[in-house]
């Protein structure tokens, strides 16, 4: 496909005639619809949905969000518009556990990833040569309970510069503060253990181990207020047997840590996962 292509996503209360606006909307303007997804929640009563199509000039970005506005108010939706090949400007922060770092930097140079990487940022120097292997800037943010503060003014200084889209902690072992997440709401993903709220504390998959787990995990989901409780975007699982190892738990754990986490930025990065409430809706 030559011609220009573009993503809309919509949530809104769900009444009869949505897809029919909306796809009316697309063929009155010369638009031509690649793939689209809807989901109707009955719980919440909201409606859902993810439109891919081309464009032909002269309609542009700013032309289709400008018609489009009219819509979006007869139906109360919540909207954006975006151009399909417009990668999403990514920080990745770190700490002292590199694997799911390491797992996005090169993801990211073999073209797996949709994004373009503005900055890789730790409250240690581990990965600066790492970061500098791949040729992304590294910002070394050291962080106090005193001086907390500062270190997250200075993300936000560096969000704001590099006009970045999504912030993702890939192991960045620091607690986000409830102001931080209410200036980047949904705009930054976490990976942890699934073993959690069951194994908190230091060294969960010897903890698991202890217990005699047969399956490990990870989950992605967005960061909010409630530690480890934002919606889940995705989750990935391996089955153990008895002989393994806690070292082996370990080293399996970061394979699912990093695929899970994989996973949610590229489905956020195609404007693919849509916050519904504590849940997401992904059409993946």
């Amino acid at each position: 496909m030559n011609e220009p292509q573009y993503v809309l996503t919509l949530s809104c209360p769900d009444k009869p005639g949505i897809v029919h606006a909306v796809s009316s909307y697309l063929l009155m303007t010369g638009c031509n619809i690649v793939d689209s997804q809807q989901f109707g929640d009955q719980d919440t009563g909201l409606f859902f949905m993810r439109v891919h199509f081309t464009a032909d000039p002269p309609v542009d970005l700013d032309k289709l969000r400008a018609s489009f506005a009219a819509i979006g108010g007869a139906f109360q939706m919540e909207w954006q518009l975006h151009a399909a090949d417009q990668k999403m400007r990514v920080v990745l922060m770190v700490s002292k556990f590199g694997h799911c770092l390491n797992d996005l930097l090169f993801r990211t140079r073999i073209g797996a990833l949709p994004v373009e990487i503005a900055a890789v940022v730790s409250n240690h120097t581990d990965f600066e040569e790492l970061a500098g292997s791949y040729g992304i800037p590294f910002h070394h943010i050291p962080v106090t309970a005193d001086t907390k503060d500062q270190a997250e003014a200075r993300l936000l200084e560096l969000v704001e510069a590099e006009r970045v889209d999504l912030v993702v902690l890939a192991r960045y072992m620091q607690v986000i503060s409830d102001d931080l997440c209410k200036r980047l709401p949904g705009r930054i993903i976490n990976i942890h253990h699934s073993f959690l709220p069951s194994f908190k504390g230091a060294k969960p998959y010897h903890q698991a181990h202890a217990r005699g787990v047969k399956l490990i995990g990870a989950t992605a989901h967005y960061v909010t207020a409630a530690l480890d409780e934002g919606p889940i975007i995705e989750q990935e699982v391996e089955r153990v047997g008895h002989e393994v190892t806690p070292e082996q738990l370990v080293a399996i754990g970061r394979d699912v840590e990093c695929q899970a986490l994989a996973r949610a930025v590229k489905w956020h990065s195609e404007h693919r996962v849509l916050i519904n409430g504590h849940r997401t809706v992904v059409f993946a």
